[in-house]
């Protein structure tokens, strides 16, 4: 871009929409595929006897993965395990937790409002960062080399000229303007980060937004497309064609990435879906083989809405006494249903399979392969 310098403020940021053609032949057809995986994906969830087990499990895996981009990082183990209670997490975790409480606000917001709007960002924003956030004012941010102080980008600078970019963004988000969803989606994220709008959390901000996005578009019911992971595998791709759309315009290849992402992370959830009811069906014979008596309706629900499970969890899903429920557990233990772990001085109980499964990148077709 003839205006656009790394070590200077980029006020001369272009609105939207770009410039150039975005929606090539190729664009179109990709944004079809994605479009078609995401709505496959979507069914499948809807479709599940539990959506909780979703609901509950992929805002825990984005929430790592989008903190990871940000070289905070924190292990599955630790997050399923402070799920409920942060009390005794590391400061790592309990940050990553912040990013799944500020996206299930987020979207209890879009589900209000049924659109996505500078305050959904500002509230988000707030959330990740624990106090109240507002545009930029100051001046010296830039993103670059921490070491040589060499920056490779300037993000605008005034709280006016960042208001009325922020405008501009949300007026586009919100706009048919003749674009595919998700294309949309794609370019308004390179704009957000571009603006960069708060001193610091605009990329967690700018990763929840996108799948905010995608429910204000009717595209998804529930923030389950675990996107972040994709730009985690793809980090260095990701800040390459963000930067290449500002010193080259060169918007088609970052839309390609964007797409591309969508279409395989949708892809890979919806195999965890039917992997996850296949895993249902055999922990509710192996539950019934186990425990004798029967009367444990409710039992399957809570291993799989809380892998990482607690006595008092089982106790109040199920309506049972402590005895009952710590007996419950036990049992399953002994059978090698689940593993149990001494926190302090709580005993947890743990749905490995599950877990395994959650975390794996290559969930295959072959089920027997892919869970035992």
């Amino acid at each position: 871009m003839a205006d656009w310098n790394p070590g200077k403020p980029y006020n001369g940021l272009p609105t939207l929409p770009p410039r150039v053609d975005v929606e090539t032949t190729s664009i179109l057809k990709l944004a079809i595929e994605a479009r078609s995986s995401l709505a496959a994906m979507n069914q499948a969830a809807r479709s599940m006897t539990n959506a909780s087990v979703l609901i509950n499990a992929i805002p825990l895996l984005e929430a790592q993965a989008s903190s990871e981009v940000e070289n905070i990082v924190t292990t599955t183990d630790e997050l399923f395990m402070h799920a409920e209670d942060e009390t005794s997490a590391n400061s790592a975790t309990r940050e990553a937790l912040r990013y799944r409480t500020a996206l299930f606000e987020g979207f209890n917001m879009v589900q209000r409002r049924g659109i996505v709007t500078t305050n959904t960002a500002r509230q988000v924003c707030s959330i990740i960062m624990r106090h109240e956030m507002d545009l930029r004012s100051g001046s010296g941010t830039y993103i670059g080399n921490p070491v040589t102080h060499t920056a490779i980008y300037t993000p605008p600078e005034g709280h006016e000229v960042i208001d009325a970019k922020l405008a501009d963004w949300e007026l586009f988000v919100n706009s048919g303007r003749g674009y595919d969803p998700l294309t949309r989606m794609a370019i308004a994220h390179y704009q957000f980060e571009a603006v960069h709008p708060f001193d610091d959390g605009n990329g967690r901000t700018g990763r929840i937004l996108n799948v905010l996005m995608l429910v204000a578009a009717g595209l998804l019911d529930h923030p389950v497309l675990y996107l972040s992971r994709f730009i985690i595998k793809n980090k260095s791709d990701y800040y390459r064609r963000l930067l290449a759309v500002t010193a080259e315009e060169a918007w088609v290849d970052w839309v390609e990435y964007m797409l591309e992402g969508v279409r395989e992370t949708a892809n890979s959830t919806l195999k965890k879906i039917d992997a996850v009811q296949h895993l249902q069906g055999v922990l509710k014979h192996e539950i019934g083989a186990a425990i004798s008596g029967g009367g444990h309706v409710g039992l399957l629900d809570v291993l799989f809405e809380q892998p990482y499970c607690r006595i008092s969890n089982v106790r109040e899903a199920c309506g049972v006494s402590r005895p009952t429920a710590t007996n419950w557990l036990k049992e399953l233990t002994r059978a090698g249903v689940l593993t149990d772990v001494r926190v302090g001085r709580e005993l947890i109980f743990i749905n490995t399979r599950f877990m395994d499964l959650l975390v794996r990148d290559d969930v295959t077709d072959d089920r027997e392969e892919k869970l035992f």
